[in-house]
This record gives C-alpha cells, sequence and structure tokens, in this order.
C-alpha cells in the first residue's frame, strides 16, 4: 500500500472517512474551472474524484496532466490498481520519475515518493527484491530524522535494522526514537518494547512503561497486549483483566488499523495477546470471577489472531 496525496498532506490509501471534499472544487475561483488551463486546477478536479472513490474518473484527468502531483497520483493508482488492473512496475516508473527529476516543483514529493520506492524494493513488487536499495532510499526518504521528511521511513528503518540478521538494534533504536518524536504512534509502541526489555538502549523501566501507556492512551493495541502481559507476569491481575477486557471489546483490525496507521500485523498480536491473558485470567479466577466457558471463547479467539500463542 502506498502513500497517496491528500488536501494538506501525504496518508494511506484508505483513510478513516472524513467530510466530503466537494466544497474544494466548488469553492475554486472561476478562471480556475477545468476549461481554463490551469494545472492546479485540473489536478484538483483530479484529486476531488480520487478522494470521493471515483478512481476511473480520477485516472483519466490525471492523465491528461503533466504535474509533479499528478504523476505522484498516477503511480499510486497503477501500483495499488486503483481505476485500472494493477500494474506495480508502470507504478514505479513513475515514482522513479519524480525521484530523478530536478525541477523544484517535484522538491516536496521526494521524501513520499523515495518511501513508496523502499517499500517496491523491500516486497520485490515492481521490481526486483533489494533490502540495499530499499534501505537507501528510506534513508533518503527518512532525511537524518527531519520531521517534515517521511516519518513512515524513519519507522520502517526501525524495523529493518531490528529484523536483519545481523540485528543492529542502536540503529533501530534511533530510528524509532527519530519517527516517535515526530509522531509515529508505530514507533512509539515498539520504543516502549526496547526500554522493557533493553534493546538497543540501556533497560528502563519507567521509560519502558511510560512509552507504552502512552502509545496505548493513543491507541496502540500492540502496546495494550504488552502491557497486559507486563501486569499480568507482576501478578496484578485485576488490572490486567479489566484492561485486556476494555482491550478486545474492539477487535475489527481493519478499522483500528485506519484510525491508528499501525499495521495490521501488529494489532492481530496485540488482540491475541490481551485474549490470551485475559482467557488465563478467567480460567483460574485470577483478578475475576471463574468463567470457563468465557475464557474458552477467548481462547478460541487467540488461535484465531495468534495461532502460536495458542499451544501455551
Amino acid at each position: 500500500m502506498w502513500l497517496w496525496l491528500v488536501e494538506g498532506g501525504l496518508v494511506p490509501k484508505n483513510p478513516i472517512c472524513g467530510p466530503t471534499h466537494f466544497g474544494l472544487w466548488l469553492h475554486l475561483p472561476l478562471e480556475m474551472g477545468p476549461s481554463s488551463g490551469d494545472p492546479l486546477a485540473s489536478f484538483l478536479k483530479g484529486q476531488l474524484y480520487f478522494e470521493e472513490g471515483w478512481y476511473d474518473e480520477a485516472l483519466l484527468q490525471f492523465e491528461q496532466n503533466t504535474d509533479f502531483q499528478s504523476i505522484y497520483q498516477l503511480g499510486v493508482m497503477y501500483y495499488d490498481g486503483l481505476g485500472t488492473p494493477a500494474d506495480p512496475k508502470k507504478g514505479v516508473g513513475y515514482m522513479e520519475e519524480i525521484i530523478n527529476s530536478t525541477c523544484p516543483k517535484a522538491r516536496h514529493l521526494k521524501f513520499a515518493a523515495a518511501y513508496n520506492l523502499g517499500r517496491a524494493y523491500y516486497e520485490g513488487c515492481g521490481t526486483e527484491i533489494s533490502e540495499k536499495e530499499a534501505e537507501r532510499l528510506w534513508l533518503i526518504a527518512a532525511d537524518h530524522g527531519n520531521p517534515k521528511a517521511s516519518v513512515k521511513a524513519q519507522s520502517a528503518l526501525g524495523m529493518l535494522y531490528s529484523a536483519r540478521h545481523p540485528k543492529d538494534l542502536k540503529k533501530a533504536f534511533f530510528w524509532h526514537s527519530e519517527a516517535c518524536g515526530n509522531g509515529s504512534l508505530e514507533s512509539q509502541g515498539i520504543l516502549g518494547l526496547m526500554y522493557l526489555y533493553g534493546h538497543g538502549i540501556h533497560q528502563n523501566l519507567k521509560a519502558a512503561l511510560e512509552c507504552l501507556n502512552q502509545a496505548s492512551d493513543r491507541g496502540n493495541v500492540y502496546a495494550k497486549g504488552h502491557l497486559v502481559e507486563y501486569y499480568y507476569r507482576r501478578k496484578f491481575f485485576t488490572k490486567a483483566a479489566e484492561f485486556a477486557k476494555r482491550t478486545t471489546e474492539n477487535d475489527d483490525v481493519e478499522n483500528i488499523a485506519k484510525a491508528t496507521d499501525c499495521i495490521p500485523f501488529y494489532i492481530a498480536r496485540g488482540l491475541a495477546m490481551t485474549s490470551f491473558y485475559l482467557a488465563r485470567c478467567l480460567q483460574l479466577g485470577l483478578g475475576t470471577q471463574q468463567d470457563l466457558e468465557a475464557a474458552k471463547k477467548y481462547y478460541s479467539k487467540v488461535s484465531l489472531w495468534e495461532p502460536e500463542l495458542s499451544g501455551f
């Protein structure tokens, strides 16, 4: 899933539904109407179609334009198959056009384009798999932690350095710190775990709980799962059971992902953890009244979200 443009910035595809954008076109000055030849007006018309989900019309409009914002959106649409059969290779070509351009009008799109291209190389979609090239592009997109650059690239670098072999947890900690400081909810939860277990940084329980609690308050389900585990292992059973029950009340991974911009895999894992520890509390009567039937229900949810945990 690539980042696409919206009025005022860039967001992942399939954002939370907001108010209609019809007013954006209706309030344009008359001289900027579709017949005026104004490139901004032409782009905004395509953008209106795009944000309303009228992808066929948006594609036709963007293809008539030559501005870099339209080129960027064409790259997203061909890569993700919006209004056209998916053609990742063609999508990559459009993003490369932006990256390689020396025109000042393409400058504001380069960070997002570099992040998208990094994703393509990391996943081998539309191009060959190359972790090295993905890293190079994400470093460009992250721009040394610049808050105006790609925060998603900063977070992606943190994950890359903690997943590769051998791991480089110090680099992972650095990039998650940069991303967290720039607003990344995903990285804030991961930072909490790095502090909790001393990965890439000295173990610091106070900092760990601060990060995990703040991430949890902002809706990070993975952080919530680890907080439940923390409470359970330290025998704060009532707190573990109550917090787990509240967390499992909303188990719609897709909607949570839209609302928080967190990765669905980690949302599902967080739900699995909370379901598992709630089931344990219900089975053994720890911090809550014993209820074997309810325990079975939550154990079944564990096997749905994270089969590996169901064997505990």
